[in-house]
């Protein structure tokens, strides 16, 4: 299952470590990566592109876990199925 995910919150040390290592105990994989650093203000900005093995972690315990992440980093971090992603944004 393809993923895309949404990160966003003030820079700090650890961000993107901490999003990979949630990601790597859910047996998912990295497939895309962008990230930057919006303005004076030092946003963080980053998306992913993942695969998701539903078999190992569903789709709802990786939300749950990204979203204890965020909590934790102080970031807004968004999950959605790439379908769905694809799907909202057509024009």
């Amino acid at each position: 299952m393809k993923c895309v995910i949404s990160v966003l919150g003030k820079d700090s040390t650890g961000i993107v470590a901490a999003v990979a290592t949630t990601l790597a105990d859910c047996s998912a994989n990295i497939d895309d990566i962008s990230q930057t650093i919006l303005g004076d203000e030092e946003i963080f900005s980053m998306t992913m592109l993942i695969t998701l093995k539903p078999e190992k972690c569903d789709f709802n315990t990786v939300q749950e876990k990204l979203q204890k992440v965020g909590d934790e980093l102080g970031m807004q971090i968004i999950i959605q199925r790439e379908d769905v992603f694809q799907f909202m944004y057509q024009v």
